[in-house]
């Protein structure tokens, strides 16, 4: 189907699907999750994560997939996650489409939340939400139809979120919008402080919610750079900051490059790495260099560790690329194998 058609398919499920804003309604204050498992609370003092006892906290973990692409897969389940903890993972990211949360509905999508928030929480690891949208946030051009949303969908999403899941130390983070990018220009324009207005709008209406989250928030670049941190910062305390640094973004020696281009943020502020992979040859996937090797894996593991950044690798399912499994044996990749070793330390 040409892309002009994908995106008018996709303007028409926003308007018609369950869970869209025509049907959603706040005459009802949002239901809270019941009976959650505890954690430590964490917090942000200044480019630190730190628990209720004030010790610095850094966690590795892993993204999972989407609750209803696993739940079309019969994956949905608490055994998918004691894999995520049997690689010693501290931390998962479960990312939401808008598209299958509006075919899904807010209320479904809302109960697999708790389920995995209730499992993460009974295995001893946080939870990152993240909606997972990839586009230009201000003119709503999305990257396919499956990442289209508005900004009204997106206040409301974290309104949602962020009562239901306020005070509860497992759900630390609050990944604001996944990969901002305009595909230079093709999208829209999209200014920095147009941006940095529109994430503090959202930060502001969390924070009134729940004061004790910690939101995340992404650069441009599909999420790569953080250049605009330097001058013009996020204008709320308590916030992280996001990078997706997949090598294909700079040819390597990266380290410098990383330095420069988003690393620095962590001396002044926390950073998380939510997104990062590579592949090894006959790999499926699109968009990431095959490598040959280890070498990206370990320069990369061993900056974040340096920098004192904590950091989710990039995909925990078979299908989606680049995987850190085959199959539902969770036989690793290249990529997988060297990630559960590295989490295993």
């Amino acid at each position: 189907m040409p892309r002009l058609h994908l995106l008018l398919a996709g303007l028409l499920m926003l308007a018609t699907s369950p869970g869209t804003l025509a049907e959603q309604t706040f005459s009802d204050a949002p239901e809270t999750m019941a009976g959650a498992p505890t954690l430590s609370q964490l917090s942000v003092d200044g480019n630190r994560f730190i628990n209720a006892d004030g010790d610095t906290v850094v966690l590795r973990g892993l993204s999972l997939s989407d609750p209803w692409h696993l739940e079309r897969q019969g994956h949905w389940n608490r055994a998918y996650f004691e894999a995520a903890r049997a690689w010693n993972a501290e931390l998962v990211r479960i990312p939401v489409h808008p598209g299958w949360w509006r075919e899904a509905g807010h209320e479904q999508y809302l109960q697999w939340l708790d389920q995995g928030v209730q499992w993460a929480g009974e295995l001893g690891m946080y939870v990152i939400i993240d909606w997972h949208t990839i586009g230009n946030p201000l003119t709503g051009v999305p990257h396919r139809p499956n990442y289209l949303t508005t900004q009204e969908e997106t206040y409301y999403f974290w309104h949602l979120v962020a009562n239901r899941y306020r005070g509860n130390p497992v759900v630390a983070f609050y990944e604001l919008f996944n990969e901002p990018t305009n595909r230079g220009g093709e999208m829209g324009r999209l200014p920095w402080p147009e941006y940095k207005a529109y994430i503090e709008g959202l930060v502001d209406m969390i924070f009134h919610i729940d004061d004790t989250a910690i939101p995340l928030v992404a650069g441009f670049d599909w999420a790569y750079s953080l250049e605009h941190v330097r001058d013009d910062p996020i204008d709320f305390d308590g916030i992280a900051y996001v990078s997706h640094p997949y090598p294909q973004k700079r040819e390597p020696p990266w380290q410098n490059q990383w330095e420069a281009d988003w690393g620095y943020v962590a001396d002044t502020y926390p950073v998380i790495v939510t997104e990062f992979g590579y592949m090894a040859e006959g790999d499926r996937g699109a968009h990431i260099p095959v490598l040959g090797d280890d070498t990206y894996g370990k320069a990369i593991t061993d900056y974040m560790a340096d920098k004192g950044i904590s950091w989710t690798a990039w995909v925990f399912d078979p299908r989606w690329t680049p995987n850190l499994f085959t199959d539902w044996d969770y036989t690793p990749t290249m990529q997988g194998e060297f990630f559960k070793k590295v989490l295993a330390q």
